[in-house]
């Protein structure tokens, strides 16, 4: 059994801080759902560079959604009914295919840049894309006489 936390006074004072307010909430309403299915991997391949890797044995590309908006990245999994398996009398099923939905918050300026399914593995490929006017700039220190003339 986890205890909820009342977050509240943490943002009693903050302005525009919505998004984390959001995480931690959500945070402690995913606590409660089974969150080991399907197994993962997060896994930074370059500075900028990530992969999510997730087990989705038995789904076909087709079964698997991928979806980001507003900087949560969402994998939803729904398998279809097989034929050949309502065939067969079944004396044991190991192979879970139920249904899944996955989320992820994205940090600002992380973009998907590829996804693919094989063997059994999704991946997916996220990269930072900073814009060039949120780099860091070097600004050129002047003299003070320079200075004293731009003012006159």
């Amino acid at each position: 059994m986890r205890t909820a936390y009342d977050f509240s006074p943490l943002f009693r004072t903050a302005v525009g801080f919505d998004r984390i307010t959001r995480m931690l909430n959500n945070s402690v309403q995913y606590a409660d759902n089974d969150l080991s299915y399907p197994p993962y991997n997060i896994e930074q391949s370059g500075e900028d560079d990530y992969r999510v890797t997730m087990a989705v044995a038995g789904f076909r590309q087709e079964d698997v959604d991928v979806v980001v908006h507003e900087n949560t990245l969402t994998v939803t999994g729904r398998a279809q009914n097989q034929t050949d398996n309502d065939s067969k009398d079944l004396l044991y099923q190991g192979i879970a295919r139920r249904a899944f939905e996955r989320r992820f918050q994205l940090a600002d300026y992380i973009k998907v840049v590829n996804a693919g399914l094989e063997d059994g593995l999704l991946t997916i490929d996220l990269t930072r894309e900073v814009p060039e006017e949120k780099k860091p700039r070097k600004i050129e220190i002047r003299g003070t006489a320079k200075l004293e003339n731009k003012a006159a």
